[in-house]
């Protein structure tokens, strides 16, 4: 996935908004709240960060083209970064994102989430 592509992708989730920050990645949020975080790979290839259940976090730390996403990771957050990933293959790296968003959207109040438009009635 390139960031063009990622950047595609976030943008089609609900109520989400972009800032480019930390050293000039691209980052998504929703509810003021971040969810995604493309940039910081190693080699200059795209890497991308993300929110994870803590289960997700402990399978996913061990598995090749993942780790546990620098800085966010180190102050105790469930976040994990793909750095390495096939070519072509968006599938994976846009269902980890699409979690992520779930898990940050559902942990805004839900005056907030009302206010976004993610949920209709009470």
């Amino acid at each position: 996935m390139t960031y063009d592509e990622y950047n595609k992708f976030c943008r089609s989730l609900p109520a989400t908004s972009y800032v480019v920050q930390w050293g000039g990645s691209h980052v998504w949020k929703v509810g003021g709240k971040v969810f995604a975080i493309g940039g910081w790979g190693k080699s200059g290839e795209p890497a991308f960060s993300f929110k994870v259940s803590e289960l997700n976090f402990n399978i996913l730390k061990g598995e090749p083209g993942y780790q546990p996403a620098p800085y966010l990771a180190s102050r105790g957050m469930k976040w994990i970064q793909m750095f390495e990933h096939l070519s072509g293959d968006n599938d994976g790296i846009e269902k980890h994102i699409e979690a992520s968003y779930r898990i940050v959207s559902l942990g805004l109040t839900k005056k907030k989430q009302k206010e976004l438009g993610l949920i209709i009635s009470d």
